[in-house]
């Protein structure tokens, strides 16, 4: 850590400050609701958001590598800002759905390019691994503390709640416009003995669906994040099927925050040691088996056993994941790696309480069964996230 380059500690500042300020998708409901609105419709906005999350990250990883990864950056949180500040003086529902699904989109397009800051300014696995550790680090600890000021601030005014999400865009554009700057492009040189030039790659969406290692990270991607976010359905249902409060589902939760908060660098440091696509697998394995024995926890002392345990897998996982795609991404496309890792991030924890939900309704151990199995399910796929070439690479870097 010691080691990283300014652009890091830049965008991983301006992260954390911007997770403090993050307000819209946890109290968007509370204040439709507080408004008259049914919960149906604020399910629809809700929906609205979410897909414009999906469409916003596939949009930002091709600005990212377009316009560069700053300007996309700006594009995103002034927009956004200026769009959420306003929610509050928006009225129908048909045009409340309208803005938040756009602020849906255009929030996102700045993440692929935050992610390319990183993958740009760093050189070897380990330091891409630090720095995506340090960032993920600053957005725990900012979205730890946002929570507790959005509940401070919405107890005094919702469209407060929104102005002031607008103003920390703002911080976090001012920060990225004073002081972070591009990478230079690196050009490749002609042979002294040529006048030969190397064609540029070809670069697109379509050639990164082409990349069957890539498909195979995403759909890893979608199984795993279906199968964490249960950790906001499966459990609390379960929580209080066994006959326990809200207390102490948030006394779990909490637990498990802590422990990210406080053990989650230490672990990258010691499994940066290891092949990543193994850590991979095993984080993915012990987080389906975690959730999955949620199902035979009927007390608190067992309930605690098994945040234990994904916990560990959640840490295993969670800042490699983006580190060791850079590792999978051609020259020329990060940002659309990027963009469309945090779309399948999206889909999965979009898809999860739908689905989870609704299997749940059915039957709860349906619910962990299909947990443990794309628990599995995700730790294969990513035993073949591996380049050829990727032995040699690493051996000599």
């Amino acid at each position: 850590m010691r080691g990283l380059p300014l652009r890091i500690w830049i965008i991983s500042l301006g992260s954390l400050i911007l997770q403090i300020g993050t307000f819209l998708p946890v109290f968007i409901v509370l204040y439709l609701t507080q408004r008259g609105y049914s919960a149906w419709s604020a399910g629809l906005v809700l929906g609205a958001s979410g897909l414009g999350r999906v469409v916003g990250n596939v949009i930002g990883g091709h600005l990212s590598d377009r316009i560069g990864r700053r300007s996309a950056i700006l594009l995103s949180v002034v927009t956004t800002s200026g769009l959420t500040a306003l929610v509050p003086d928006v009225r129908p529902l048909p045009a409340i759905i309208g803005v938040v699904a756009l602020i849906g989109v255009m929030s996102q397009i700045y993440r692929p390019a935050m992610a390319a800051v990183l993958v740009d300014a760093v050189t070897s696995p380990q330091q891409r691994l630090a720095a995506f550790g340090v960032l993920r680090f600053a957005q725990n600890l900012g979205g730890a503390l946002g929570g507790v000021v959005g509940g401070v601030v919405a107890g005094i005014s919702y469209a407060g709640l929104f102005r002031v999400e607008a103003g920390t865009l703002l911080v976090f554009g001012v920060i990225v416009a004073v002081l972070l700057r591009d990478a230079p492009k690196q050009r490749p040189e002609a042979d002294s003995g040529t006048e030969q030039t190397p064609a540029e790659p070809v670069v697109g969406y379509r050639q990164a669906f082409a990349d069957r290692t890539l498909v195979r990270f995403l759909l890893m991607t979608v199984f795993s994040m279906f199968v964490y976010i249960q950790t906001t359905v499966g459990l609390p249902l379960h929580v209080h099927e066994a006959g326990l409060s809200g207390r102490d589902f948030g006394l779990l939760m909490g637990l498990n925050g802590l422990l990210v908060i406080l053990v989650e660098l230490p672990i990258v440091s010691v499994v940066s040691r290891y092949r990543p696509e193994l850590v991979l697998a095993l984080g993915n394995l012990v987080t389906g088996v975690g959730l999955a024995l949620t199902g035979c926890a009927t007390g608190m002392g067992l309930l605690v056993t098994t945040v234990l345990i994904w916990t560990f897998g959640e840490m295993l996982t969670s800042s490699i994941l983006q580190a060791h795609l850079a590792s999978l991404t051609p020259p020329g496309m990060v940002g659309r790696y990027q963009g469309l890792f945090g779309a399948a991030y999206t889909v999965g924890t979009g898809a999860g309480p739908i689905i989870g939900g609704a299997v749940y309704a059915i039957s709860p151990w349906a619910l962990w069964t299909l947990v443990g199995v794309l628990g599995l399910l995700s730790a294969v796929l990513c035993l073949r996230l591996r380049r050829p070439d990727a032995t040699v690479a690493e051996a000599t870097s």
